[in-house]
């Protein structure tokens, strides 16, 4: 009888543990979500169409201008939270798609691109994503240099994996001022693995999360300037940067 209970009792523990366990981590995926302004550029309407599928969402222009546009997602950051930074850069004539990633993890699909290029082979590409998103998107772009024509990071930065120093492609780096996520150590550290002609832009008074829609983040810079001014000066300099490209 006292054997059977201890096996009771320790199965009965396993159980708590499983249980706490799927409670903590449901909790932390849980993603932020896009706010209402996220929601309303998912509308299609002045120029662009806005489609969606299970993979990506799509913002094509009503005329092409020039390269297109992958991006991911940053960490745990639903993609249509981005939808308003890919409906400027749309109305501007560049296709824009994001990438849908299991869990809201760009690290669980890291070749997400590869789709969206072979669906798309009249157009030519640029790469690039939001924290996470950006350290996963410069691993394929360093896998698949012939693939895109550059590579962008919005508050992120490559890992050794990712590193485009030998590459030929144009990079562009932008950076929120206030940002107190990014991890700084490895953001300088990834500098060195970015070619020389890399081109750096600081968004003075932006926080790490404004260059999406899905408001504070935790552990965040407070912003002294406003969510569509971030993004509208992030627009600019990507505008300037893809009409730049080789």
């Amino acid at each position: 009888m006292k054997k059977r209970i201890t096996r009771w009792h320790i199965a009965l523990l396993i159980v708590i543990v499983l249980v706490i366990a799927g409670l903590l981590l449901w909790k932390y995926l849980i993603p932020y979500a896009p706010e209402q302004n996220a929601e309303t550029a998912l509308i299609s309407g002045g120029g662009v169409t806005v489609e969606q599928n299970d993979n990506w969402i799509s913002f094509e222009p009503s005329i092409t201008l020039g390269a297109a546009v992958i991006f991911y997602p940053g960490a745990l950051v639903k993609a249509e939270a981005y939808a308003p930074l890919g409906r400027s850069l749309a109305a501007a004539g560049h296709p824009f798609y994001i990438a849908k990633m299991p869990l809201n993890l760009a690290v669980t699909k890291a070749d997400a691109a590869a789709e969206i290029i072979r669906v798309h082979p009249k157009l030519n590409f640029v790469l690039g994503g939001h924290s996470l998103g950006g350290v996963m998107a410069s691993r394929y772009a360093a896998d698949h240099p012939d693939q895109v024509e550059g590579v962008f990071f919005l508050a992120s930065y490559p890992d050794e994996r990712g590193s485009l120093k030998v590459t030929t492609l144009s990079v562009l780096s932008v950076l929120g001022t206030e940002d107190q996520v990014i991890d700084k150590d490895s953001y300088r550290k990834g500098r060195f693995l970015l070619p020389d002609n890399t081109l750096y832009y600081s968004v003075e008074g932006g926080n790490h999360a404004q260059f999406g829609s899905y408001g504070p983040q935790k552990g965040d810079g407070e912003a002294t300037i406003s969510e569509a001014e971030q993004q509208s000066r992030t627009v600019r300099v990507m505008l300037d940067w893809l009409g730049n490209l080789r």
